[in-house]
């Protein structure tokens, strides 16, 4: 691992502000190998060396992919004047300067969200061209999930405003209650293929990004990190262009 100033690996290892980061500097917080520092243009290799903060060793990575379970009420944005956002909700241990949420669920919508501080990572997991299938659970307000219905998500919904989805698959659970799965990220687009169909949406729950499914055991709210496994499920379904599905 390549060498590293002290001020940027505190901020990206303990989620410090760079005035936060001088402080601790300043009062002999931070060693290295057993020797105060504290000058942040001090460069370090924490792959090599011991950096400690107050006693404790500081874990760099260059990148932070996180995996939470996004709870009502709650927007997928780094800021929001009026609403809490999904940043407020990473454990502080977690945090760090450049998270933002790779993809959205809007504010009425739960489940899996994907946040990052990598933004070739963000794009390759919402890039239209990729055809990620993205796997969601909903509850109607009215029972329209016929057969019929089937066939239409099957060819592509049209949304209105001359715009028409591609395929996708739906599959009715229940007389109100069904799982779709879309290859594209269009603007409230689950919501909109059954106002179309003459159904309101709910309850809209994501529970699938690509091969990755959302961890049962992680309660809503809950934030974690991915694993190198997780990472790689994430793109182990990435399709073609999607034809009309059978």
């Amino acid at each position: 691992m390549a060498e590293i100033r002290l001020d940027k690996l505190l901020s990206n290892a303990a989620g410090l502000s760079r005035s936060d980061a001088k402080r601790k500097l300043s009062s002999g917080a931070v060693t290295v190998d057993g020797e105060t520092v504290k000058s942040g243009s001090r460069k370090a290799d924490p792959g090599v060396q011991r950096v400690l903060l107050d006693g404790r060793p500081l874990l760099y990575r260059e990148h932070l992919y996180l995996l939470m379970n996004k709870p009502l009420g709650v927007v997928s944005s780094t800021d929001d004047p009026r609403s809490p956002t999904v940043l407020g909700l990473v454990p502080a241990p977690l945090f760090r300067r450049g998270l933002f949420p790779a993809g959205r669920l809007d504010k009425y919508s739960t489940g899996m969200l994907i946040l990052t501080d990598d933004g070739d990572f963000a794009h390759r997991l919402v890039a239209p061209r990729k055809h990620l299938p993205k796997v969601y659970e909903v509850t109607l307000d009215a029972p329209v999930l016929t057969p019929a219905l089937v066939g239409e998500f099957a060819k592509g919904v049209y949304l209105g405003g001359g715009e028409r989805s591609s395929p996708a698959l739906l599959e009715p659970l229940s007389a109100l209650r069904a799982r779709v799965t879309i290859y594209e990220g269009i603007y409230h687009q689950v919501r909109r293929m059954f106002d179309q169909n003459g159904a309101k949406v709910t309850a809209l729950r994501r529970v699938r990004i690509g091969g990755l499914a959302l961890d049962p055991s992680l309660p809503e709210g809950g934030c974690r990190e991915l694993t190198d496994g997780e990472l790689r499920a994430l793109f182990a379904l990435q399709n073609p262009e999607p034809e009309e599905i059978p």
